[in-house]
Order: structure tokens, then sequence, then C-alpha cells
């Protein structure tokens, strides 16, 4: 028996107005997402012509740029510095994954096993305040501890493990660690919260069930919150592969200078260049249009390969 078509559109005006309070208050995101998350795209066209602005209407000579296709795609995968540019992107990005993922989890379950509230207070709230400090303040503090005579240095000497400073941020050898350490010191302490939640909705029968069965704190840790983590572990990790390609502009470009160049140059800081400071507007686009399709590409990627073997997964 087919569904009546008009009681269905009935039934449907009849939540939207049971609801309508909700749906208002969804307007305003709905206007940002439109504005700055959709409308922007229409800009994606730049990638694809030989964008040169004039001193007239902005639209006409943005629509009436000579079209070229991927010749901007090709000058970038064939250039001298795609190399460079890849091989810094991901490994960074790869060692701020690792760290960032994996120390939030550890420090969620050390939290979770500290019986002095007071204690846990501090130590959450110390955590995730770096995430407040705007990447400027975080450089800085970084680049006044790395310093030759700066903290770091002085503790190397102190402890014999150096005899002279370390130029750490004038060697590029160091910059793919300094710049993963500080991402991960900024994020942990928030990324944590979402763990502390799942660990928080966990049964605590189950606990009392293993403690019956004889496990201590580390097998209980193993043993039921650990598993009853993975779904929140999966579905962040897929979220996180999703920005591999996105390793941020900010700590890039106030860490990097032009001695570590080699090492510090990412996607943001190369389309940035060319684009701003080059004005090669259209080559700048053709890179980050290049950066967000292998983003994409990733996510599914990774959400298929996540449901094949756990069911577990965003889509």
């Amino acid at each position: 028996m087919r569904p009546d078509r008009h009681s269905s559109t009935a039934s449907l005006g009849r939540r939207l107005y049971r609801h309508r309070y909700l749906y208002v208050m969804l307007i305003p995101a709905f206007i940002w997402a439109l504005l700055f998350a959709y409308a922007p795209m229409a800009g994606l066209y730049m990638a694809f012509v030989d964008f040169q602005p004039t001193l007239g209407n902005f639209w006409s000579s943005f629509f009436g740029s000579e079209f070229v296709g991927f010749e901007w795609f090709s000058y970038f995968f064939n250039g001298s510095d795609f190399k460079m540019i890849m091989r810094n992107t991901l490994v960074s990005s790869v060692l701020t994954l690792l760290l960032g993922f994996i120390v939030p989890i550890l420090l969620a379950l050390a939290l979770n096993e500290v019986r002095s509230q007071a204690f846990k207070r501090i130590v959450q709230t110390a955590s995730y305040m770096p995430y407040f400090i705007s990447w400027v303040i975080a450089a800085n503090i970084f680049v006044a501890l790395l310093a030759s005579e700066g903290a770091v240095n002085e503790l190397l000497q102190l402890v014999g493990l150096t005899k002279e400073s370390i130029p750490f941020l004038q060697e590029g050898k160091y910059f793919w660690g300094i710049v993963s350490g500080a991402n991960t010191w900024k994020e942990m302490g928030y990324n944590s919260i979402i763990y502390l939640a799942a660990i928080s909705s966990i049964n605590p029968d189950l606990y009392e069930a293993a403690k019956v069965d004889g496990a201590g704190r580390i097998r209980q840790m193993t043993s039921v919150t650990l598993p009853l983590l993975r779904p929140t572990i999966v579905i962040l990790l897929i979220l996180s592969v999703g920005n591999l390609m996105n390793t941020g502009f900010d700590q890039y470009y106030l860490l990097g200078n032009s001695l570590n160049r080699e090492y510090s140059d990412v996607l943001d800081t190369y389309s940035f260049r060319y684009g701003l400071q080059n004005s090669m507007f259209s080559y700048a686009a053709a890179v980050g249009l290049f950066k967000s399709a292998v983003a994409f590409l990733m996510v599914l990627a990774v959400n298929s390969i996540a449901r094949r073997m756990n069911s577990n997964s965003l889509f």
C-alpha cells in the first residue's frame, strides 16, 4: 500500500511547527555556513583560469579571465618545490597526528585514575589553557625557550647533555619535532575533554565486575576503558586524518624562517607566499584545491577502512 503523500506532508508540517523554535535557532548557523563555507567555493573557479586582478569590476575580470584548465596544477606537480612541500606537509602532519592523537588519550586515561578531584581540576585547567592562547603568543614562548640562551639550552648544558647551545630554530632538522611538540602541547588538554566525557559515560558496574574478577587498575583500563572508547577513538581518528593535509598556517609561519624553510615550508605557507606575496592568485587557488581534494579522498578511504574493520564510521 502506497503512503498518502498528503498525510506525509501534513505530518512533516506538524513536526516542523512543533519544533519551530529549534529551527529558528538554526537560522544563524545556516546563514554562517552559507556565507563562509559554501559561497566561497565559487572562488575555486580561479584555479582553472589565469586571473589577473584589475582596477575595474572584480567580477568581470574574474569570469573574463583566460581559461587554462589544469595548467596551474601541472605547474605545481612538475615544479621543483613539489617534493619538498609534500614531504614537509606529510611528515610534520603524521608526527603531529601520532603525538596529538595518542597524548590526549593517555592524558584522559591518567586523569580518570586520579582520585583527588582538586588535583584533577588543576591538571585539567593547566592542560587545556594553552588551547586558548593565540599562536602568536605560543610561538614566542617556544622561540624564547629554544633560543641559544633559552631555558632548554641552559637545562641541556646543566645536565651535561651538550657543551654548547643548539640552534634549534636555525637548523631545519629540528623543526618537525618542534612544531609537532608545539601542536600537541597546545591541543592535548582540549582534545582530552572528549575522551573524558566518553569515559564518564561508561557504566561503573563494569569496573566493579572487573574488580570481582581480580582485575587491577591497569587491567581495568585495558579491558574495560579502552575497548569502550574505541568508537570515539575511531571517529576522531577519521576526523584527524581529514586534517592531515591541513597542517595549519600560524605555527609554521611564525616558527619558520629563511634558515629552516627547507623543512618548514608546507602547503599553507607555500600558497600564502605565492598567492599574496607574489600575486599568483590562480596558482595559490590550485594548490589549495589540491590540498582539499586529497584531504577529502583520505577521509573517504579511512572511513571505508574503519567501517569494514569494526562498523564504526562517520557515514
